[in-house]
C-alpha cells in the first residue's frame, strides 16, 4: 500500500480511482465497511482504492482544546487500512484553509482535480466543507456535475447501538473494553514506548513495563485489566494497571503492564497494549501486604481470562457480551 502525505504526493499522471473519505479514527467496523466497499468498487473497475483521512483531527483545529481522545495512531490506522485491502492511504493535513473550503471547492480540488475520483464511497452521515455545509445529497449533486458516482452506506449497528468513534470512546472511558472491542472488531490497543517508572513493582515482586502513549490517546478508565502485550511480533499475557497508584499517593496517571512469565528489559521498545477485560476499579490498600496479595489474585485471574481467550482477536471470537449502551 502506498502512503501519501498531502495532495502534493499524488504521483504525476495519476489516473482515476475509487475514493473513501473520513477521519477513520480506530478504523472500526463501520469504517471497514466503507473501505471494503471502496476496494470492491475499485476491483470491479480495475482502479486503485484510495482512503483519504486528515491529520490532525479536524476538531483540534475547529474547536481547540476539545479534541477527542485518539483511538489509534496514524501509523496504526495505516496498518489497518492496508489490512482492509486499500491501495493508497492519503493523509491530508487539516489546515485553516482546508476548514474554510466550501463543499464544491473540496470536491473539485481534492476528489476531482487531484484524485480523479470515479466513485466516492461515504457513510450516510457524511458531512464536508466549511461548517460541515455539505452532506451526502450535496456530494451526489457535485458528483453529477463533476463526473463521479456517489455511494452512501448505512451505518453499522447492533442492538440499536450505532458503531461510531464517539460510542467507542465512551465505552473506553467507562472501562467497558469488551463493548469497545465489539464495535472495533478487535481489542482496543494503546501504542507507546516503554519508559522508566518508580520501580515499585519490582520491589513488590511484580515488575511492570511503563507505557508512555502518544498525546490524547484513548486510555481506559482507572482499574486493572487483562490484556495482551505486543512487542516485536510477539503477543504476551499481561496484567494491566491504569491509574495513579493511590496506595503510594500517586498523582500522575500511568499505564503499567506486568508481563506474565517473562523477565526482560523492555525499556525503549515500542509496544502495543491490548485491553481484553476489566477486572476491577483502582483501590487504595492500607498496607503493602494486602496490595501484594490482591496483585497475586489479579495475575491469576488475568491468566485464566487470557488462556480462555486464546488466539481470538476480539470478543466476537469468544462469545463475549455485546454492547448495551447508546451512542
Amino acid at each position: 500500500m502506498q502512503r501519501w502525505r498531502g495532495l502534493e504526493a499524488v504521483p504525476p499522471g495519476w489516473g482515476r480511482s475509487v475514493v473513501t473519505v473520513g477521519v477513520f479514527d480506530g478504523v472500526h467496523r463501520g469504517h471497514r465497511q466503507l473501505i471494503t466497499r471502496a476496494v470492491e468498487r475499485a476491483r470491479e473497475r480495475g482502479l486503485p482504492a484510495v482512503v483519504v483521512t486528515f491529520d490532525p483531527h479536524p476538531a483540534e483545529l475547529v474547536r481547540p482544546g476539545t479534541h477527542p481522545a485518539r483511538l489509534s495512531t496514524l501509523d496504526r490506522r495505516a496498518e489497518l487500512v492496508a489490512e482492509a485491502g486499500a491501495d493508497v492511504f492519503c493523509v491530508i493535513p487539516f489546515t485553516e484553509a482546508l476548514s474554510r473550503m466550501a463543499p464544491a471547492g473540496f470536491a473539485h480540488e481534492v476528489l476531482v482535480d487531484r484524485l480523479h475520483a470515479a466513485v466516492v464511497v461515504v457513510g450516510s452521515n457524511f458531512t464536508f466543507g466549511h461548517k460541515a455545509a455539505g452532506d451526502v445529497a450535496t456530494l451526489a449533486e457535485l458528483g453529477r456535475r463533476f463526473g463521479f458516482a456517489c455511494e452512501a452506506l448505512d451505518l453499522v449497528s447492533d442492538r440499536e447501538v450505532t458503531f461510531s468513534s464517539t460510542y467507542i470512546r465512551s465505552c473506553i472511558d467507562a472501562g467497558a473494553v469488551r463493548d469497545a472491542a465489539h464495535a472495533l472488531g478487535r481489542w482496543h490497543r494503546v501504542d507507546g514506548v516503554i519508559v522508566h517508572g518508580h520501580k515499585r513493582g519490582r520491589d513488590l515482586g511484580y515488575p511492570t513495563a511503563n507505557v508512555a502513549g502518544p498525546p490524547h490517546a484513548a486510555i481506559p478508565a482507572d482499574g486493572v485489566y487483562a490484556g495482551w502485550f505486543r512487542i516485536g511480533g510477539r503477543r504476551l499475557m499481561g496484567a494491566i494497571s491504569v491509574g495513579t497508584n493511590p496506595t503510594f499517593s500517586g498523582r500522575v496517571r500511568t499505564v503499567e503492564v506486568y508481563v506474565l512469565d517473562v523477565d526482560e528489559n523492555f525499556y525503549g521498545h515500542e509496544v502495543g497494549v491490548e485491553f481484553v477485560e476489566r477486572l476491577r476499579g483502582q483501590e487504595h490498600y492500607d498496607g503493602i501486604e494486602a496490595l501484594v496479595e490482591q496483585m497475586g489474585r489479579d495475575v491469576d485471574t488475568c491468566r485464566a481470562i487470557l488462556t480462555a481467550t486464546g488466539d481470538a482477536t476480539g470478543p466476537d471470537d469468544t462469545g463475549a457480551a455485546r454492547p448495551n449502551g447508546t451512542d
